[in-house]
């Protein structure tokens, strides 16, 4: 039925339940899933974009719950996903053409400067701030540079896009969880949709995971709707810090 053994099929659905719940609050469910699916067998195409499949079931999953409960407006971030969809779809088609290394490279400090603001920067909380550039601005220049990134990339864009609500936009964390799950889904599936065209995804088993993906989701988003910045900070150090590890490993 799937394009591994049951076992291990049984073992990826388990994973990325447990990504939808990290993803929905704090973002960096790919360092659950893609890890596992590069165990399960899959050549490292074929784990970034069936981690693409069933990330955007978990992404959707949390924009729908935060906007359902108010947090988030999302007809007013329809240009901003068009955007990132876009700049993930262009992301995506450049895999092959543009050198990433530099980038790769340069990741595991930039997820620890992340894990680091959120750890000891004091006054970090559910409270909206001072924006430091206007929302016009932040959709034309910061959205489509993440989007471009998670296309061609992907881990950390989660918490790119949180970082920038957070310290140039003015919103409170939970605010800032809110509205990062449209732009994150819109850039996975611009992503999704050019790895499509080569045939790259696992999709019976990518399907699968999904569904587990949106059960995580819901119930991490509804922890992060009721705990806010309590339970979105440290599980946002936690999984920024544990990414650049796993990069840092690759690495060497």
């Amino acid at each position: 039925m799937f394009e591994v053994s049951f076992d291990l099929a049984a073992l990826l659905i388990g994973a990325a339940f447990a990504a939808g719940f990290v993803d929905s609050i704090a973002g960096g469910g790919g360092l659950i899933t893609l890890p596992v699916l590069l165990l399960a067998g899959a050549s490292p195409l074929q784990a970034l974009s069936t981690n693409k499949v069933q990330g955007v079931f978990g992404a959707a999953t949390a924009a729908l719950s935060y906007a359902a409960s108010g947090h988030v407006n999302l007809r007013r971030q329809i240009g901003a996903a068009s955007l990132a969809f876009l700049a993930g779809l262009v992301g995506a088609l450049l895999v092959s053409v543009l050198p990433t290394e530099g980038l790769r490279l340069g990741l595991p400090v930039v997820l620890i400067a992340i894990a680091a603001f959120f750890a000891f920067k004091k006054g970090l909380d559910d409270t909206d701030r001072v924006e430091r550039i206007k929302p016009a601005a932040f959709t034309a220049f910061v959205v489509p540079l993440i989007g471009f990134y998670d296309g061609l990339i992907g881990p950390g864009a989660g918490a790119f896009y949180m970082i920038g609500f957070v310290t140039l936009a003015g919103y409170g964390v939970l605010r800032a969880t809110a509205h990062t799950k449209l732009l994150n889904f819109a850039s996975n599936l611009g992503g999704l949709i050019a790895f499509a065209a080569i045939g790259a995804p696992w999709w019976k088993l990518g399907l699968a995971m999904g569904l587990a993906q949106v059960a995580g989701a819901r119930i991490g988003s509804k922890l992060a709707m009721r705990v806010g910045a309590k339970v979105i900070k440290p599980l946002l150090v936690t999984t920024s810090t544990l990414l650049a590890l796993r990069l840092i490993w690759q690495m060497l």
